[in-house]
């Protein structure tokens, strides 16, 4: 995999670059901030890229920023954001984007080897890790959402795989059934949610958080 890396700790930057190549990956970059970033991907078209939420000069939202950007500029480029702490506006910001291709972890999973290269895995194969701790801050640690006992088993698994960032057309692959019978699950499954219609096409993401909110410990794979 062909992987961009932007992050101002010279020993972070470096410790991952070494871990992602030892792994097989390319590091085609390895930016101290995001001031060459919009250059770079367009010159080296990575797969994935991976950002620190705060980057220099403001160490504010530079990093997020630049995810959002790129992300609608480059609808291919898979991202992994890392964050010291929970950023809950960032990754509420982040998140309603768009879910596949994303992960935002904070920056303790790094010391996990293991746990970090699958991530890295996950999202630049298309699919979705958000950090337990991230998913607990933008749910305010609420318990199991109450709306997810109105919906039937089928439309359940319909939001399980949107969780998974599945297209509707996947949806219909992977349960045997035809799109127009996932566009009527997920219609049904956002009016028992509350869930009103919205033109910035949000309600999609906010059904994936009331899942991930009941699931709290888990990841989602590739699609």
């Amino acid at each position: 995999m062909r992987i961009l890396i932007c992050e101002d700790s010279v020993l972070l930057r470096e410790g991952i670059n070494r871990l992602l190549t030892d792994a097989g990956h390319e590091v085609v970059a390895a930016l101290p901030d995001a001031s060459r970033l919009d250059e770079k991907v367009a010159a080296t078209a990575p797969d994935l890229a991976i950002l620190d939420v705060r980057l220099p000069p403001t160490f504010t939202d530079e990093g997020i920023r630049a995810a959002i950007r790129l992300r609608e500029a480059h609808t291919d480029l898979s991202v992994l954001v890392l964050s010291q702490y929970v950023e809950e506006r960032y990754a509420t910001d982040l998140i309603a984007s768009n879910t596949s291709g994303l992960g935002y972890l904070l920056k303790d999973r790094v010391a996990d080897v293991e746990e970090f290269l699958a991530s890295v895995e996950t999202v630049g194969g298309g699919g979705t890790v958000l950090d337990p701790e991230v998913v607990a801050q933008l749910l305010t640690r609420r318990q199991r959402d109450s709306r997810l006992s109105r919906l039937t088993e089928r439309e359940a698994q319909v939001l399980g795989l949107m969780a998974e960032g599945r297209s509707n057309q996947a949806i219909a692959r992977s349960l045997y059934i035809s799109e127009g019978s996932v566009e009527k699950h997920i219609s049904s499954l956002f009016t028992k949610l509350d869930l009103e219609p919205d033109t910035a096409g949000n309600r999609r993401v906010l059904a994936v958080l009331a899942h991930l909110g009941s699931h709290p410990s888990s990841r989602t794979e590739p699609s």
